[in-house]
């Protein structure tokens, strides 16, 4: 799971609306007992909250104080999950894996992006009046399914 926390997503509730999907999320992991992997995008560099770990309670506490600030480094956030993805898949090559990936897409200049090598969903989480539509395009170079929060 990678969530975009930039300075971006605090326009119009989107990172509030972020959380709240993130807290159901959450909940169902638990419920499932599913490991999770968990890459926040803000500020100069990516940032491990967990990495594999059994979904707990303390992820509730990490989300209550999750708050946007500064740069997105989500493409460094997508090159460290894509190096951690294949070490894990060597590890344990029988898991089945899942990415998710939460932006605005508000991003500058795109190097050119490699597609994750399992299945992922982005989920757009843009705002406002005016959206520039930037993830829809981020979602297909990805080779990752798209849906707008909006459609959760």
């Amino acid at each position: 799971m990678i969530v975009d926390a930039s300075a971006s997503t605090r326009r119009h509730q989107a990172l509030s609306d972020a959380k709240g999907l993130l807290a159901q999320l959450f909940d169902d992991a638990y419920c499932l007992r599913a490991r999770l992997a968990l890459l926040t995008a803000s500020g100069a560099a990516p940032k491990w909250q967990v990495q594999g770990l059994k979904a707990s309670a303390s992820l509730r506490d990490w989300l209550d104080a999750l708050g946007a600030g500064g740069g997105t480094p989500l493409f460094a956030a997508l090159d460290e999950a894509t190096h951690w993805l294949a070490l894990r898949q060597k590890r344990f090559p029988a898991e089945q894996q899942r990415v998710l990936l939460l932006t605005d897409g508000r991003l500058k200049d795109a190097p050119e992006l490699v597609a994750l090598n399992c299945p992922a969903l982005l989920v757009d989480i843009e705002r406002g009046p005016i959206r520039l539509g930037r993830a829809k395009a981020l979602a297909h170079e990805l080779n990752a399914d798209y849906r707008h929060i909006d459609t959760l």
